[in-house]
Order: C-alpha cells, then sequence, then structure tokens
C-alpha cells in the first residue's frame, strides 16, 4: 500500500499563491493517475484535478481550469498542486490520492484507493 502526506496548505489572502505538495513512501507512484480532491465545510469532497502515470495528460474542474496547475515528480515520488489567483471559495481541505488499480473515471473519489489526511487551504477576502 503506498502512504501520501500532503504539504503546502496555510492561510493567504485572495489572489495569492500556494503550492501543495504530496509525498508518497512504500511504494513508487510511477504508474499511477495521480489525483487531488479538496472537501469544503459543509460540502462533499470534490474533484480539482488529476494526472496520469507519466504525466503528460491532466485534467482540471471547471472551477480551477486556468489557475491551478498539476504536476508530478516521480524520481521524487511526489506530485504537487499549483495553486494561483485563490479565491475565498478555494478554502477547504486539500487531499492527494492515488489510483493504484488503474481503475475507473481519474475524475471520481471512487477510483482511487489511497489518500492522504488531507492539508488545510484557506482564503481570506
Amino acid at each position: 500500500q503506498v502512504q501520501l502526506v500532503e504539504s503546502g496548505g496555510g492561510l493567504v489572502q485572495a489572489g495569492a499563491s500556494l503550492r501543495l505538495s504530496c509525498a508518497a513512501s512504500g511504494r513508487t507512484i510511477s504508474r499511477y493517475t495521480m489525483g487531488w480532491f479538496r472537501q469544503a465545510p459543509g460540502k462533499e469532497r470534490e474533484f480539482v484535478a488529476a494526472i496520469d502515470w507519466s504525466g503528460t495528460s491532466a485534467s482540471y474542474a471547471d472551477s480551477v481550469q486556468g489557475r491551478f496547475t498539476i504536476s508530478r515528480d516521480n524520481a521524487k515520488n511526489t506530485v504537487y498542486l499549483q495553486m494561483n489567483s485563490l479565491k475565498p471559495e478555494d478554502l477547504a481541505v486539500y487531499y492527494c490520492a492515488a489510483n493504484t488499480l488503474a481503475y475507473g473515471s481519474s475524475r471520481s473519489a471512487k477510483s482511487y484507493n489511497s489518500w492522504g489526511p488531507g492539508t488545510q487551504v484557506t482564503v481570506s477576502s
């Protein structure tokens, strides 16, 4: 089983940037689709971004398209989420996830079977 730990969250003002990191251990993630999801207070967990094993194909939620960028460094066993032009509505706990079974849609949380504990992102207006 792969273990994931997110970092890089914090409190920022609207318009600022943050870069989240997801460090994996236990096994290499180089063959897995990786995703970022978020959960705001009182809301369900939602898809943010996903990237294929090679890093050449990525998809984004409409709400973050053009502002967020997902990337990966397989040599470091790490996935990143660069978040620019942050908005108050981006406030959430952000989770990194691995699809180790190559199953289902990369945009569905049900496709991912390994999750990190999450990192809080707070954006003040």
